[in-house]
């Protein structure tokens, strides 16, 4: 339930900022700039999106730290704990990115065709730092490292091969979401460089469409690895590949038999 949250809420933020992309471009070859009525609505909703996405990461490196250190806790690990647990984040993401829109700092910017906060020194920007970035990264990279330390203390014990081989899994799983969560931030890099920039000067001016063509190429990435990673959907998708080749196949040879 946790991963399938994990690729909706990239799909949700590769929709609105596909959304984004289209209407930048189709106003750019109409050469004209405004602000269209869901301007602001689709600047909130791409925050909303990156919360929920960084927070779907956080909330499976918990999971995974819970089935190991706590094995016997099972209402912790029940779907109804789950489910709770998601429902708590997107509406934390909602709520939290409120203020967002009612300081009016989600501006339109006529260069970028976009309705963005502008890079500069402000509360706004701090806040969006720490609850949308710092918390969930930093969180996630506590629960690894605990959970490698926590391996290799029950390594040290008599512990049996079961427990061992579980915490091992889990502790793969979660060195899976750093891998995610590495490739956001790496590619993330010129949209963090940009903001630092806005603190002490202006931004060059296309500094959103370049920061947003990193952020673009990133989520190509993180599709292709959550497809590598999540074995039920590749085995899904690939059979349903391979299904379909054998329908043309057979299809095809049907056809060359009936012309001859």
């Amino acid at each position: 339930m946790l991963v399938a949250n994990s690729c909706l809420a990239t799909l949700l933020f590769a929709i609105n900022f596909l959304g984004m992309i289209i209407w930048s471009l189709k106003n750019d070859l109409k050469q004209i700039s405004y602000q269209d009525s869901l301007c602001i609505f689709r600047g909130y909703f791409m925050h909303v999106t990156v919360a929920i996405h960084f927070d779907s990461y956080l909330l499976q490196a918990i999971y995974r730290y819970i089935t190991v250190v706590y094995p016997t806790r099972l209402s912790w690990q029940s779907k109804q704990f789950q489910g709770f647990l998601i429902g708590l984040s997107w509406v934390c993401a909602f709520i939290f990115t409120i203020p967002h829109v009612v300081t009016g700092e989600i501006q339109y910017n006529a260069d970028n065709q976009l309705c963005e906060i502008p890079f500069h020194l402000s509360f706004i920007i701090i806040y969006n730092i720490i609850y949308v970035y710092f918390i969930p990264l930093n969180g996630i990279m506590f629960i690894y490292v605990k959970l490698i330390l926590y391996v290799k203390e029950i390594n040290k014990r008599v512990t049996s091969v079961n427990t061992v081989s579980r915490a091992q899994r889990e502790l793969k799983m979660i060195h899976r979401i750093v891998i995610l969560v590495s490739i956001l931030v790496i590619l993330g890099v010129p949209y963090t460089v940009f903001i630092f920039i806005g603190f002490f000067t202006q931004p060059p001016k296309y500094h959103f469409r370049i920061s947003f063509t990193f952020v673009d190429i990133s989520l190509v990435f993180i599709m292709i690895t959550l497809f590598q990673f999540t074995d039920p959907v590749k085995i899904y998708i690939m059979g349903k590949i391979k299904r379909q080749s054998n329908i043309i196949a057979a299809t095809t040879t049907i056809q060359m038999i009936g012309i001859k």
